[in-house]
């Protein structure tokens, strides 16, 4: 999906453009690249480049490279971004995210919990956009949405994704589950309450599979390792406040900023979440607020580093360079004199 942000625009605005994938999931860059190449496109407009860190500088250093586009890890995307910049390149570097959803004592808690359930767990957590953390207004919320994200967390269901009857797969690597596992450890570990724990999953026939479960966490507080850090896995975290006020504090000083939605009946309420937040994206009732194509997509704070989001407007600009020609064809034998105002 997010190289489909980038190539089919760049190609449109009258480039070529060089897509190096991950080093974790190739293949599909590569069967894309077949198909456009089946329909038309002629060699060398899409070019796809495997490899790791080596590959990445090599085309962060290259002359031939005109403006770079990534999306990944805060760490990877601000890396990217100060190297392509010190050799002359647009950049845009799209980093990681904590996802808020503040739940309003007023708010529908069924459509909530559907919301909930499908933005935190689904695609195994692994997505920029995903809702990792419910920020609930009042204790009776809090206590309600624990009650019912129970009941739905019960028939999750886990498994290959060659099974279409699952809910979510695998996370990628096992070092990946390994790191998912060891943020819910450090939940329990610095005090916050493990509700439903995802770590001990067992699916028959896969029982060494990458899976972990969907989590959810509660009486989870600023300091925790689990919500000052991206997990990017199937876990949702549960924040206790007061008031609305004091939710939307912790949202505006977490480092990411990259989306956000709050669940209300109170229309004053949604207009001034959506106003003040200082957060690049943010759904009202919407649990992931993903710009439709004719918007960009970008986060602030250290969720996106660059001027530019992608796709949307912003792509055509940042795929373009911007050229101003003044011309004057003066009538033939009339000339003016010398002026030595600026010329309009």
């Amino acid at each position: 999906m997010v190289p489909l942000w980038m190539y089919p625009m760049a190609i449109a605005c009258g480039n070529t453009f060089v897509l190096k994938p991950s080093e974790r999931d190739p293949t599909s860059a590569l069967f894309i690249a077949e198909l456009a190449l089946e329909a038309g496109l002629p060699a060398g407009v899409l070019n796809v480049v495997n490899g790791d860190k080596e590959a990445v500088d090599t085309l962060l250093d290259d002359a031939r490279v005109q403006a770079v586009s990534f999306v990944g890890s805060t760490p990877i995307a601000e890396y990217i971004y100060s190297r392509a910049s010190a050799n002359g390149k647009r950049c845009q570097a799209l980093g990681g995210a904590k996802n808020h959803a503040i739940v309003m004592p007023d708010a529908d808690m069924e459509n909530v919990v559907n919301s909930l359930t499908g933005a935190a767990f689904g695609s195994s957590g692994e997505r920029c956009m995903a809702l990792s953390v419910a920020v609930a207004v009042g204790d009776e919320a809090a206590d309600t949405l624990i009650a019912k994200m129970q009941e739905s967390m019960a028939t999750l269901k886990v498994g290959p994704f060659s099974d279409k009857s699952n809910d979510f797969g695998p996370v990628i690597t096992k070092a990946h589950q390994e790191k998912v596992c060891g943020y819910i450890a450090s939940a329990a570990e610095q005090g916050a309450t493990l509700v439903v724990d995802g770590r001990d999953v067992q699916v028959e026939g896969y029982e060494g599979g990458f899976y972990v479960g969907g989590t959810l966490i509660d009486n989870v507080t600023p300091e925790m390792t689990c919500y000052r850090e991206e997990i990017f896995g199937p876990v949702l975290l549960v924040m206790r406040v007061d008031s609305m006020e004091e939710a939307m504090r912790l949202i505006d000083e977490h480092e990411y900023g990259n989306g956000t939605c709050i669940y209300t009946r109170d229309g004053e309420a949604a207009r001034y979440f959506s106003d003040n937040i200082l957060v690049g994206m943010v759904g009202i009732n919407v649990p992931l607020p993903v710009p439709v194509s004719y918007h960009s997509f970008g986060g602030w704070k250290r969720s996106l580093f660059g001027d530019l989001s992608a796709y949307g407007p912003d792509a055509v600009r940042f795929y373009t360079r911007r050229k101003t020609v003044t011309q004057r064809w003066p009538s033939a034998g009339v000339r003016e004199g010398v002026q030595f105002s600026f010329p309009s």
